[in-house]
Formats: structure tokens, sequence, C-alpha cells
């Protein structure tokens, strides 16, 4: 097996690098880098953890994710999809837990980038995928209400009912001057989005609201009075792995990938339309693999590729990865020499910060057309929904992954009777009125699986039963699985046993194949698999079957 592992800024950098292309590429990662700090230090905080994991996070797994991705364009870093998870981890297992759960996720993924299952995940249903990220959404949201509103309740509970109780119970205690910030910084970023291009609205935000902050003295909680100093320096830790929590983690590990591997996947696919590009699906899984072992060491938090940095790169000139690589350098160089001053930065500030990401996160206009659509698509919608907001993420895909794949065997079976039931009501597809007495013609209409065995192979032999010779055209048969194979030898089997002649035509190779490894012609006869069917009825009749 040939593992590939082909990064775009390897391949970019033995073609020749644009100098006109750099320059941009320098000045687009400096962008980005200032637009993923207040990102970062948000989606840690939300998290449960410090800011400057989210930092680090951005700067670690920022930097190899563009140095070793297969996109171009891609910026790496914590984001939004991971909220609900390292809080939830963070609660039940504490930070050790999670550092070895994103190590885990690391492995699987570079497991998956290794096996090339990066067009796998390309399957997963797109109910399921708007399920949860709304879900997602709704918990960011809810999350942040504490801090938009100024309470200062402690040990909020983690569920979904039970946090809004709280939240209900403590309205008294509402912190006005935390609202207002909350309401000016969704105001400011979203009208700055709107006049000023080139530096984010949310940076603009930040750095108005922590001057008024810190100027007029006002009464809210800020990142230092919450969380200290923000260290300006990396450091290695290595918890003690506890054995018996090794399922757990893996678990957890699994979980991380999947919505990694989906969501780097995606926003590959996103920047792929967005510069005519074709980005390299496996060699990113490596990639995001090789961030989220190494991160933890340093500090950080899982990480995968950020939609909206993405998106930002592009727009602002970049197409190479030098791009991400600067915007990782750029945070570094704010978390070494600048990190002190982000302890003057509100709670309420950030919250209002997440509240809009958790708003462009819903998808509600996805989720509504999907509500549309078909039943069985609502509810993997709601199941996964439902499941994220009320229960948690891990059970939610696990759910979702089970249901969408019940959902499909039924799908496929319903489509597999009404191609039977379409065979029977019109004697099959062609004229065969004029057969020799005592000969049958029987043809299979579509993939012979589990979901269509039994009803084929009940056919099969009523049809076999009243004739001395039976053909079974095959045409149509795209390939046959265990159960598919297991109900046609037994049906082969009994139809020999009653001495009746069976002619097979129109096998395709690997059909062929399956057949014979399975030992076909113990009932058989290798020169009574035909490749036409009028070889096989000019069989029949030379043989004077009938």
């Amino acid at each position: 097996m040939i593992i590939q592992f082909n990064p775009k800024l390897f391949s970019l950098i033995r073609a020749g690098m644009n100098k006109k292309q750099l320059s941009k590429d320098i000045l687009s990662g400096v962008v980005v880098g200032i637009v993923a700090l207040p990102l970062s230090i948000a989606f840690a905080v939300a998290s449960g953890v410090s800011p400057e994991k989210g930092i680090v996070t951005a700067v670690v797994a920022g930097f190899l994710i563009s140095f070793f991705g297969g996109s171009r364009v891609q910026i790496g870093g914590p984001t939004g999809a991971f909220v609900i998870i390292i809080f939830e981890l963070v609660n039940q297992f504490g930070l050790d837990g999670l550092f070895y759960s994103t190590i885990a996720a690391g492995i699987i993924l570079i497991l998956f980038g290794v096996f090339r299952l990066g067009i796998l995940l390309r399957y997963i249903p797109q109910p399921l995928i708007i399920g949860f990220t709304s879900g997602i959404a709704v918990v960011i949201f809810s999350t942040q209400i504490k801090d938009a509103l100024g309470l200062m309740q402690s040990n909020i509970p983690a569920d979904f009912i039970g946090k809004w109780g709280v939240y209900l119970k403590n309205l008294g205690d509402i912190n006005i001057w935390a609202v207002l910030i909350t309401a000016a910084t969704i105001a400011v970023t979203l009208l700055a989005n709107r006049i000023v291009r080139r530096i984010p609205g949310s940076i603009i935000a930040i750095l108005l609201l922590s001057v008024i902050v810190r100027v007029f003295n006002l009464p809210v909680t800020t990142i230092g009075s919450m969380f200290g100093d923000i260290p300006s320096s990396f450091s290695v830790h290595i918890p003690v792995f506890d054995s018996g929590m090794w399922l757990s983690y893996l678990k957890a590990g699994l979980v991380i990938a999947l919505l990694g591997g989906i969501e780097s996947l995606l926003s590959a696919t996103v920047a792929d339309g967005m510069i005519s590009g074709n980005h390299r699906s496996n060699t990113e899984l490596i990639a995001q693999g090789i961030a989220n072992i190494v991160a933890p060491f340093l500090g950080g938090i899982p990480a995968t590729g950020a939609i909206a940095r993405t998106a930002t790169n592009v727009k602002n000139g970049g197409r190479t990865p030098i791009a991400g690589i600067v915007h990782s350098l750029t945070l570094l160089s704010i978390m070494l020499f600048f990190g002190k001053w982000a302890v003057y930065i509100p709670m309420s500030c950030l919250a209002g910060i997440l509240i809009i990401v958790a708003v462009n996160m819903s998808e509600w206009r996805s989720f509504v057309s999907v509500l549309k659509a078909s039943p069985f698509d609502s509810i993997i919608l709601l199941t996964t929904f439902l499941l994220t907001v009320f229960v948690d993420l891990i059970v939610a895909i696990e759910a979702g992954v089970v249901l969408s794949s019940l959902l499909f065997m039924k799908r496929m079976s319903d489509i597999a009777d009404k191609r039977i039931d379409a065979i029977v009501d019109s004697d099959v597809i062609e004229d065969y009125s004029s057969l020799p007495s005592g000969l049958g013609v029987y043809e299979i209409s579509g993939p012979l699986f589990f979901g269509s065995a039994r009803t084929y192979a009940e056919l099969i032999k009523e049809v076999g039963i009243r004739n001395k010779v039976l053909i079974i055209r095959m045409r149509h048969v795209d390939f046959i699985d265990q159960t598919g194979m297991h109900a046609f030898l037994d049906t082969i089997r009994i139809l020999h046993k009653n001495n009746i002649t069976v002619i097979l035509s129109g096998l395709n190779n690997e059909v062929h194949q399956r057949l014979l490894k399975n030992g076909i012609t113990r009932y058989i006869p290798d020169e009574f698999i035909c490749d036409t069917y009028a070889e096989s009825m000019k069989r029949a009749v030379s043989r004077h079957l009938v």
C-alpha cells in the first residue's frame, strides 16, 4: 500500500514560488492571524480552558496544518465545533483526559489518511452534519448567556435544561454593564464588517470596548480577573496516563477525529471552490493528525481546518500554505509581545463574539430546508440535533451514524423491492412468451445485497421449480454482498438438488470471480456461466436440455 502523503507546500516549493504571490500570502497571513486572535481566545474560554490554550493551538496546530497539509489555503486552529466536546471532556476527565483524547484523535486521523479513508468522510449524510452543527450552535449560545448577562454564579450545570434553569432563577443579578458591552460588541462587529473590509470587526470591538472598560473602570469580569495573566511562553507538560480510562479516551478521540476530519475536508472543499483548486484529502487528514498529536504537549486543544478563517485567507489573496504559516507566526508574536494586554478583554465582549459565531454556525436556512425534504432526512436531522443539545455530541454522532445507516438500508431495500415488483408485474423485462416448454428466464435487476437477497431468492426458487432449465440474467448485478451470496448459493443448491439446470448470463468480472471463490461450480458447471443471454439460450437448446 502506497501512503498518500504529499503536502501542497512541498509541491509548490519544487515548482517554484512566485515572489509577487509570496508577498500577498504574507499580508494575508498577518490579517488572518489578527482575525484568529479573538476567536482562539473565545473558543478556549467557551471550552472551559484558559485563554492561552486557544492561542497555543492556533500557533502550533495552525503551523503544522499549513506545513504538512493537502490544501493550498487551509487555516487550522481551534473551532466552535469542538467547544462542547472539550467542555464535556474537561468536566468528566479533566485536562489530563483532554490531553490523551486529543492525541488519540490525532493517531486516528493519521490512520484515516494512511488507509485512504478521506473519501469516506464525504459520505457522512448532510442532515447529520447540519443536525450536530446546529446543535453545537445552540449549545455555544447557551454557554455564553452567563457572561453576556454578567452573572457571577459558579458551577453552572453542564446540561442544557439545568443551565437555563440557573439563568432564569438569577435574572435579578444581571450586570447591566455586561449586557451593554455584549450588545455593543455585537453591534460594532456587525457594523465594522460592513464598513471596514480589511480589519475584522471583532478586533475593532475588542480594542474599543477593552479601552472603555479600562478607562472608566467598569465593574465587569475580564480575562485577567477570571484567569489571571496570560503566559508569554510555551511549556511542555505530560500528565500521568490513567490506564483504566484508555477506552474512554479512545472513544472521545474517535468523535474528535470524525468531527475534525469532516470539518477540515469540508473547509478544504469550500476553499477549492473559491480558488478553483483541488486539495489532497488523505494528506490533509494526516496533517490534521500530526497537529493534534503535537499541540497537546505544548498546552493546546483539538484543532481542525476553520472555514471562516480559511475563507478570510482566500479573500485577502492567500493562495499558498505560506499564508497559514505566517498566520501562526503572527499569533505567536502577539502572544509573546502583546499577550499581557489581553487580560483587559471583558468576558462579555468575548460572549458577544461567540454569540455571532453561534448564529453563523446555526445554518438555520439549511435546517428548515432539510425539514421540508424527505421524512428520512428529517428524522436524522432532528435526532442528531436534539441529542447534541440535550444529551451530548458523542451520543448524537453515534446515534446519527447508526440511524443514517439503518435508513439507508431501508431506502436501498425499498428501491430493490420496486425493481423486483416491476419485473414480476411485467413478466420480466423482455418478452419471453416464445420460450420452449420447460425453460424459464429470470432477471435480477440491481445489486444482490442484504436488503433484497431474500426476495430475489424466493422468486428465483419459485420460477425455477416450475421448469427444467432456468436462465438467470445478471447483467444489472453490480455487486453481491455476503448476505446476498449466501442466499443466492442456497437457492442454487436447492434447484440443483431438484435436478433443475441453472445457466447464468451477463455476469461482470467482479461478480463472476466472487461466485467462483464461493464455490458456484459445485452446482453450475463453468460452461453454463455465459457472457450473453444469446449464448445462454444457445447453450440450453444445443445441449437438448429443453
